[in-house]
């Protein structure tokens, strides 16, 4: 199977019809895309059967990437545009595998210290919680609130346990109804760092996209169903030379109007021979925008504010 070094399955679609130099639709792989604003752009892929399956490495169910422009300098206005469009997507996921009432928990995943790994942590603190004073406080509490818990469990290397095994003793003493999974995600596009939310009903697998696999939090390991909402914060340098490759034969070809090697060089996915001759050096470095801190409270606030209007 390809390497694909990205977390998004809209991604590894399309570079697996790149690198195949397939024309259409993937047998296997269904997708429709819907225009919400200027700035806001919903794509669906559903991922059918096993061919699906194998030609791009994510599970069969369905996988929703929500696009956001101009994300650095979105107003609340514009903030509240996109939680809601969210908020849309993941309460029609919702009701396919929870009822009205069925309890939830709320799982950020990441470091907390890192900023690029912190959206999950940050989104729990903004999450309204309920199920302790349905438990203790039952009088205050509106009839048909649903029970909503929350937690950061940290990662591997501060805790030394698998996120995987905090949750099952979690899900296995509380008994939610489903578990919804925040995490950061690893891209192979530089504009979608912190401006692309992605939602899916096959659960994560932490660390896939950067090379640091983890435990797979899934109804496979859990027994109940999944939700994963996941933004990409990083990209690997290998990514921004592609990138800037193509941008830079794009200008050339501007310029020039036509020139057979440099369109057959943009037509290629370069990435993994740039990669090649990074490793030898240590220069495949992992990297993050200089606004990571402002964007990353902007999507903590799209995250809680979708997930808290679902709920």
């Amino acid at each position: 199977m390809y390497n694909f070094r990205t977390d998004l399955a809209t991604e590894r679609r399309d570079i697996y019809q790149k690198v195949s130099k397939q024309e259409g639709e993937i047998d296997g792989i269904e997708s429709t895309k819907e225009e919400i604003n200027e700035n806001i752009k919903v794509e669906r892929v559903k991922i059918t059967n096993e061919n699906g399956e194998k030609a791009i490495g994510k599970p069969i169910g369905s996988y929703i990437t929500i696009d956001i422009k101009k994300l650095k300098i979105a107003q609340e206005e514009e903030i509240e545009q996109a939680a809601n469009t969210l908020s849309n997507e993941l309460r029609k996921i919702l009701d396919e595998h929870v009822d009205k009432q069925g309890e939830i928990l709320v799982v950020g995943l990441g470091n907390i210290y890192v900023t690029p790994d912190s959206l999950g942590p940050k989104v729990i603190n903004e999450i309204d919680v309920t199920r302790h004073i349905i438990n203790y406080l039952p009088q205050y509490v509106e009839e048909g609130t649903r029970m909503v818990s929350a937690i950061a469990p940290g990662v591997l290397g501060t805790t030394g346990i698998e996120t995987v095994e905090i949750l099952k003793g979690i899900v296995d003493n509380i008994h939610p109804k489903l578990v919804i999974v925040i995490d950061a995600l690893a891209s192979r596009s530089i504009e979608r760092i912190s401006s692309t939310v992605q939602l899916s009903d096959t659960g994560i697998v932490p660390g896939a996209g950067v090379g640091n696999t983890r435990s797979e939090i899934s109804i496979k390991t859990l027994g109940i169903p999944v939700i994963a909402i996941g933004i990409p914060t990083v990209v690997e340098t290998a990514v921004l030379v592609n990138d800037s490759l193509d941008l830079f034969i794009g200008k050339l070809q501007d310029e020039a109007k036509s020139n057979d090697y440099l369109n057959k060089l943009k037509e290629e996915d370069n990435y993994e021979e740039i990669k090649e001759a990074l490793i030898p050096k240590d220069y495949n470095l992992i990297v993050t925008p200089k606004e990571i801190d402002e964007l990353i409270e902007n999507m903590k606030d799209i995250v809680a504010l979708g997930i808290n209007k679902s709920l």
